[in-house]
C-alpha cells in the first residue's frame, strides 16, 4: 500500500470558503464615526490614523500606529475590541498572518461580538491557523464554528483536510465516512480529495478494508490506471484468497490494461490453455504481440512456439467439441458445461456459449459455483450484454477472492458503458 497524492487544497480551499478575509472590516476601516465610538480621543486618533493608512495600503505604518495604543493603560473592553478589529483588518490586508491570528483571538475573546460576527471571526481564525500550518488549532476553530451555530457546508472538506494534517486519522476516517454516506445517499458524487483523504487516513490506521473501500470508490468515480494497479496487486495478499483464481485475476488485469510484460502474457495464455480455452489463449498472445511484449528479444522463438501450440490446440479441440458437449450434457456436475460454454464465448459463439453456461449453472451441482457465476458475468461482458453481466456478477459470493473480482468487474463495466 502506498499513500495517494492529495489534491492541493490549502490556499484554493481557503479562498473558496472565504477564510482569507475578515467580513465588514474593509468598510469599518474607513468609518471614523465607528472607530471613535465609545473611545477616548487618545485612542481614537490612533485607530483613525491606522484606518487612513490602511486605505492608502500603508500596512506597516498602520500596524505601527496601532501598536502605539498598546502602552495606553486602562482600555475598556469596547476600546480593545475596536483596536483589535482594526489590527485584524490591517494584518489581513498585509498578509501578516501571525499578527492576524493574535488579533482574531483577541476580538473573539472580548465576547462583545454579535453572533454573526463571532462566526465570521472564528472562520477567519481557522483560515489563519491553516496558513500557519497549525492544523490542530484549525480543527479547534472549525469545531467551534459549528458548535456556535455555523452551517457553512464548504467548511466540511476544510475540517477533514485539517484533521488529516493534524494526525488525527481516526477522526478523519469517521468524518469522511459520515460525509460519504450522506453524499451517496443523496446521489451526490464525493470529491476526489475527500476520497484520497479517506484512503490515506485508512492507510495510516492500517485499516486494510477501509483502504480497499476507498480505492474502489476512487476507481468508481475517478478512474486512474495506478488505482487499478494498487487494487489488483493487493488482492492475492488478502486473507483467504485462492490461487486457483490466477487466470481470473489475469483476465481482469488484461481488461484494464495492466499487462505489459512478456512473462505476464505468457503465463496467462498458458493458464488459459490449461483451462481448455485455446481461443482465449490466442487472443491473449495476439495482444502480447500487438503490445510489443511478445515476438521480440531472445525469447521470440519461444513466443512463436506458444502461439503455434495455441493454434494447434484450438484446431484439435474444434474436432471434439460436439463430443465434449454431449458428454457435458450427461454429466450431473455442470462444471464442464460451464467451461465449454465459456470456451464457445471466447471463440466468438456467444449465444451458444452463454446458453450452455446458464444450463450448467442450473444443474446446481458445481464444485465451485461462485467461479461459475463469475465466469458467466465475464462472458456476458465479452458478449456485450452489460446488464446481464452486472446481474450475474452481483450474485457472486465467497471470501476466497471471487466476490472481490466480481465486484471489480462491475466497476470496470460501469466505466465502460
Amino acid at each position: 500500500m502506498k499513500q495517494l497524492r492529495l489534491s492541493r487544497l490549502a490556499l484554493a480551499l481557503i479562498a473558496a470558503v472565504g477564510l482569507s478575509a475578515v467580513p465588514e472590516l474593509t468598510n469599518f476601516a474607513g468609518n471614523a464615526a465607528y472607530a471613535q465610538e465609545a473611545m477616548r480621543p487618545e485612542i481614537g486618533k490612533h485607530v483613525q490614523a491606522a484606518g487612513d493608512l490602511l486605505k492608502a495600503k500603508k500596512y506597516k505604518e498602520a500596524l505601527a500606529k496601532l501598536r502605539e495604543t498598546d502602552s495606553i493603560s486602562g482600555k475598556s473592553a469596547s476600546e480593545n475590541l475596536t483596536i483589535e478589529r482594526m489590527r485584524a483588518a490591517v494584518a489581513s490586508a498585509a498578509g501578516d498572518n501571525d499578527t492576524a491570528i493574535h488579533a482574531y483571538e483577541a476580538v473573539i475573546a472580548t465576547g462583545k461580538l454579535s453572533a454573526a460576527d463571532q462566526l465570521n471571526y472564528v472562520k477567519a481564525l481557522a483560515g489563519a491557523y491553516y496558513k500557519a500550518g497549525n492544523y490542530a488549532k484549525t480543527v479547534q476553530a472549525i469545531t467551534r464554528f459549528y458548535a456556535d451555530g455555523g452551517n457553512d457546508p464548504a467548511m466540511r472538506p476544510f475540517l477533514i483536510q485539517s484533521l488529516y494534517m493534524s494526525g488525527d486519522y481516526a477522526r478523519t476516517l469517521k468524518e469522511v465516512q459520515n460525509d460519504l454516506n450522506a453524499e451517496e445517499k443523496s446521489g451526490r458524487t464525493p470529491s476526489e480529495t475527500t476520497l484520497q483523504l479517506y484512503a490515506n487516513a485508512a492507510l495510516k490506521q492500517n485499516d486494510k478494508a477501509g483502504y480497499s473501500n476507498a480505492l474502489e470508490k476512487l476507481l468508481a468515480y475517478y478512474p486512474k490506471k495506478e488505482l487499478w494497479t494498487d487494487l489488483l496487486n493487493r488482492l492475492p495478499g488478502k486473507p483467504g484468497y485462492s490461487e486457483r483464481l490466477a487466470l481470473d485475476l489475469y483476465r481482469l488485469k488484461l481488461a484494464v490494461g495492466q499487462l505489459s510484460k512478456a512473462s505476464e502474457f505468457m503465463e496467462m495464455s498458458q493458464l488459459s490453455l490449461q483451462a481448455g480455452m485455446p481461443a482465449e489463449a490466442i487472443k491473449i498472445i495476439d495482444q502480447g504481440y500487438k503490445a510489443g511484449a511478445l515476438g521480440t528479444g531472445s525469447e521470440a522463438e519461444r513466443h512463436k512456439r506458444l502461439r503455434d501450440l495455441a493454434n494447434k490446440t484450438r484446431d484439435d479441440s474444434a474436432k471434439s467439441l460436439a463430443a465434449n458437449e454431449a458428454e457435458a450434457e450427461q454429466n450431473k456436475d455442470g462444471t464442464n458445461m460451464v467451461n465449454l460454454g465459456f470456451a464457445y464465448v471466447s471463440a466468438g459463439q456467444a449465444d451458444k456459449g452463454l446458453a450452455l453456461m446458464e444450463k450448467g449453472i442450473a444443474k446446481d451441482n458445481l464444485k465451485h459455483p461462485e467461479d461459475a457465476k463469475l465466469h458467466l458475468g465475464v462472458a456476458y461482458l465479452q458478449a456485450g450484454k452489460r446488464a446481464n453481466a452486472i446481474k450475474a456478477l452481483k450474485s457472486v459470493q465467497g471470501k476466497d477472492g471471487t466476490a472481490d473480482i466480481a465486484h471489480y468487474w462491475i466497476i470496470y463495466a460501469n466505466q465502460n458503458k
